[in-house]
């Protein structure tokens, strides 16, 4: 567990700066910190070498998208330090996370403190927008080890000043068992994580659940006065449509349902859902996240508001620099209007052109 000493009033300070940033200067901020000829990150200082431009010239974010899409293959067979600039000291302490490694080698990513703080805040801001109180008693019911989403325990715990029970999530041996059709152990897989949850339920006082779609329904149809009975659940992940959302906010009998979008690389806190539930907006944690909604044969080009099309993030924190990265996910372009500085995302789902693989619990 990290302890950043950020206190509450610290939080919405941050956020009402990083909302406030003016987003061509922020992007001329981090592009020459990571190319900086002597302080530069390693990785991108190489590629500067084989650049047809000097990305030191960029000056609005617009313009990234001369780098064209990332290759994510570089995260999969990098050591992840050579992503963080040279300006922060070596040598590097801190953790490697790892993507979801459901298509193949995980992706992995050095986060400095200050990333980590990044994220945190923003979930936090999300937590209490949604009416998630803070000391309440939350179960993290997620994916763990490698996995940023089991950091959730530290954003709940100490920066919402919550406490926090847990349990084990191996999502890659799910998909696995999934994708070799072996059925019943995948069931029997989550039976075992249901019971993981339900002893925490059935004996401490649980307020606020913090899962993905996919095991929450698979808790309302094995317990459902359990759900019943919770002030609120939190939603992690891409598989969620409306019919679901529904369904986990009747069981809920007047609870929270809060949205979260993201993964290993960016992360987008949920809005207020609207017509219900027909369409869930998200909101990316500006300015070092930015999300942008793309035709799906030129990714370069962004779709007219209210059309979907594939998702395409950007990271711009002064210590990791990743343009222009393909998600596998198709989303709704949002408008937010005058309320954010950013366009938002919604209705996001596994992108339909992507291959077959199996999202199983997450």
């Amino acid at each position: 567990m990290l302890n950043a000493g950020v206190s509450p009033a610290d939080c919405d300070k941050l956020v009402d700066g990083w909302l406030s940033t003016d987003l061509d200067e922020w992007t001329r901020r981090v592009v020459r910190r990571h190319f900086d000829p002597e302080t530069g990150s390693p990785y991108w200082l190489e590629r500067a070498k084989e650049l047809s431009f000097d990305p030191r010239d960029i000056t609005r974010h617009a313009e990234l998208t001369e780098f064209g899409p990332f290759d994510l293959d570089v995260l999969r067979t990098r050591d992840p330090r050579d992503f963080v600039p040279l300006a922060v000291p070596r040598p590097l302490t801190g953790r490697v996370w790892d993507s979801g490694g459901t298509t193949g080698a995980p992706c992995r990513v050095f986060y400095t403190s200050e990333m980590i703080v990044h994220r945190g805040v923003w979930r936090r801001w999300s937590f209490t927008t949604e009416g998630f109180e803070p000391h309440r008693t939350w179960l993290q019911a997620t994916p763990t080890g490698p996995h940023l989403i089991g950091n959730g325990v530290w954003e709940a715990g100490d920066l919402h000043q919550g406490v926090v029970y847990a349990i084990d999530m191996d999502p890659r041996w799910v998909k696995r068992l999934l994708r070799t059709a072996r059925m019943p152990v995948a069931r029997d897989y989550t039976e075992h994580l249901l019971d993981q949850i339900l002893g925490v339920l059935e004996t401490r006082e649980v307020d606020y659940l913090n899962t993905t779609p996919a095991l929450a329904v698979a808790l309302i149809r094995r317990a459902p006065e359990r759900v019943a009975v919770l002030r609120g659940v939190r939603l992690s992940g891409t598989h969620l449509v409306p019919s679901v959302y529904r369904q986990i906010a009747k069981a809920l009998d007047g609870g929270i349902c809060g949205l979260s979008y993201g993964n290993t690389f960016g992360n987008a806190a949920g809005l207020p859902v609207e017509k219900d539930g027909e369409v869930m907006p998200y909101l990316p944690n500006f300015p070092q996240v930015t999300m942008a909604v793309v035709d799906k044969t030129d990714p370069m080009t962004v779709v007219p508001y209210g059309s979907v099309g594939r998702v395409r993030l950007t990271v711009l924190h002064d210590d990791l620099f990743l343009p222009n990265v393909l998600e596998r996910d198709e989303a709704m372009r949002y408008d937010t209007g005058d309320r954010f500085p950013t366009d938002g995302v919604a209705n996001v789902r596994p992108l339909e052109t992507a291959g077959t693989a199996v999202e199983g619990l997450y």
